[in-house]
Formats: C-alpha cells, structure tokens, sequence
C-alpha cells in the first residue's frame, strides 16, 4: 500500500464530531473551539520493546497507545474531544494496520473522540498520539494543588498491569486465570474518564499512575510542595496479584507502573461523596495516606532494601 491507500483505507473514519470542520486528508485540521472552554492537550510516543512487549497484538496496541494518552485528559478532569496520529512502521502490513484500528477506533468510540490528522511513515514501530479535551475555565485537575490534611486517593487496584508484563516475560507464573487477568490489564488499561469528572472542583491535585506509584507520588508532592506517608497494608491488591508473594505483589504495586488509575488528593470531608459517585460508575476508591507539611518528603512505613521509585527512561 501506498502512504495515501494506507490513510484512506484505514484512517478515515467518518464518524467525527461537529466541532471537527476539516478532518483527516487536508493539510491541518479546523476545529470548531466550544465557547467558554479551555484547551487541554497531551502528548506520548508509544514505542515497540520500550512502552509494549514486540509480540503484543495489533488490537491491544492501537487500543494501548490511545487509551494511555486518554487517561492523561481523565486526570485534568477533561472532556475528549480530539486526537492526531503518528505512525511510524516497518512496513504496511494491512492485515497489522487493520487490526490496530480497530482497537484504536473501539476506544475512541467508547469517549467521543474523533481521529483528526496526523502522520505515516516507514520505520521502527512507534506510535505518537496528541490528545486534546475540553474543561470550563479554572477547573482543570493539577499536580500542584495537594494540602496538608488531604488524603492520598487512588482509583482501583494496583500492580496487575506490571505482573502481566512479567508473564509476557516469563519472570512471573501465576495461575491461568490470573495471568489472563494481569495480561488484559498490561494490553487493556482503563482510562477513568468518568472519575475525572467526578473529582472536578473537589481533588486538590491530581494525576494517573504510569511510572508507578511512587515515583508518580514523588511527581505530585514535589509540585505541591508537601509530603505524604503512604500505608503498604491499605494499597488495593486484585485478588490475581495476591497470590504472588509479598514483597513481590508491593513492588509491583508500588514501582511497577503501567496502571493508568487515578492518583489523587482529596479533603477528608469529601471522601465519602467521591467514593459513592465513584461506585456508581463501578470504580473503586481508595485511601492509601495522608499528606502533610513535609516538603516533598515520600515516607512508607515498610523498609525496601532497594530505593528505585519507578521507571525512568534515561536511567
């Protein structure tokens, strides 16, 4: 196929929303900005053997590399609306490329987010995508809100994705029906779109869980300008994850990353209210600490020999 075969066959959906004008096929796309809105964009490149295993499927790859990106809009508390697409690939394999959108253009379905532009060419395997939302005024969620007195909040459970990347690997066994589960959370990750909207007006700060939790903490507290002490007992475990040893189901939760939950700070007053809206758009909530005045200081009440936080691409 041609680059142009490729974006006609493939990449013209047809199902864009009314404030696209001009789409996919022109030179740039023309947006119709809602009054009283403000623009909320986010970027990430998606790369084989860095960011997804080499032989994870197309379907879990175009629904990956969107759904990541849609969980960056969840944690400013945003509205989809767009996106672009990069696509670099060693060669146009239709039966690949077919398999990819479809799991790209399921997810987009599901949150109303049109396919607006973007970009193919011959390469490694990676994927960009820049998402843009909408927010009223004021309202997006920040990193730099978080108070002393606040609970430390995720939605949830955590690990699962970063013990389905050791199945793939083979550094992990587990039973069939718990790999299954870890693996579709490694390939699936749920963007909390919906929690997004709920703690609007209501989380102090807020962000999603890609490097791990600690680092990803680390992140929060260090814009905030508090502390925080987390408690290894109150982290949510699946039932899958709690059948791996502990110290290995803690790392897991706490370094692994890849989880795409919502980590967040939160007005004791306000727990209650957040967890029963929550519940009722079936995600859990729940408390894992306490922010204090503790400058940036990260405190566990459980000793690890090892002090890595999370993943870091450079290191």
């Amino acid at each position: 196929m041609s680059e142009f075969d490729l974006i006609r066959e493939y990449f013209l959906w047809g199902d864009a929303i009314d404030t696209v004008r001009v789409g996919v096929g022109d030179d740039a796309a023309v947006l119709d900005i809602p009054l009283n809105n403000e623009l909320i964009i986010s970027v990430d490149t998606f790369n084989e053997g860095i960011h997804f295993p080499v032989e994870t499927p197309a379907h879990a790859v175009g629904y990956k590399a969107l759904a990541v990106n849609l969980s960056d809009l969840a944690a400013m508390g945003a509205e989809p609306a767009w996106f672009t697409l990069a696509l670099s690939m060693p060669v146009a394999d239709r039966g690949w490329v077919s398999e990819f959108t479809r799991g790209m253009r399921e997810l987009a379905q599901k949150h109303n987010i049109s396919l607006i532009g973007g970009d193919t060419t011959r390469g490694a395997l990676s994927i960009t995508i820049q998402v843009m939302g909408l927010a009223a005024p004021g309202v997006a969620l920040l990193r730099s809100g978080a108070q002393a007195g606040d609970l430390v909040c995720v939605s949830g459970t955590l690990g699962d994705a970063a013990a389905g990347l050791a199945v793939v690997q083979n550094r992990l066994e587990l039973t069939a029906s718990a790999a299954e589960y870890c693996v579709q959370r490694l390939y699936y990750p749920t963007p909390r779109l919906a929690l997004g909207a709920i703690l609007r007006g209501r989380a102090t700060a807020c962000m999603d869980i890609s490097d791990g939790l600690l680092a990803d903490l680390g992140h929060l507290l260090q814009a905030s300008g508090v502390g925080a002490c987390l408690y290894h007992a109150l982290l949510p475990i699946s039932s899958a994850l709690n059948t791996v040893a502990f110290d290995q189901r803690l790392d897991f939760a706490l370094r692994g990353g890849d989880d795409y939950e919502v980590l967040f700070t939160l007005p004791p007053a306000l727990l209650a209210e957040v967890q029963e809206e929550a519940s009722k758009q079936q995600i859990g909530v729940t408390v894992i600490g306490n922010i204090d005045a503790q400058q940036s200081d990260l405190r566990l009440d459980y000793a690890f020999p090892d002090k890595r936080r999370g993943y870091e691409h450079f290191s």
